[in-house]
């Protein structure tokens, strides 16, 4: 009895093309990097202040978070950094 030669598979036949308009990476203006970076650097700058005990009212609480939050917000805009 002959052997049989096995099924063989076709050559994929994808070829590489460019992406289109709509799927390319955009960029993020400079304006929003600086806004997010300068949120959170404010936000560092009221925490250590509030450490150091250099803000009007002491050491209050309200400072701490009002720190805490600016960093905070600053993580939630990078969401939206390309």
């Amino acid at each position: 009895m002959p052997k049989s030669k096995g099924r063989r598979k076709p050559k994929s036949q994808r070829t590489h093309q460019a992406q289109p308009e709509s799927q390319k990476h955009k960029e993020s203006p400079t304006w929003y990097v600086a806004l997010m970076f300068g949120v959170m650097g404010i936000g560092a700058l009221v925490v250590i202040l509030n450490y150091i005990g250099a803000v009007p009212g002491g050491t209050d609480s309200v400072w701490l978070y009002s720190g805490l939050g600016l960093i905070g917000v600053g993580f939630v805009m990078t969401l939206n950094y390309y």
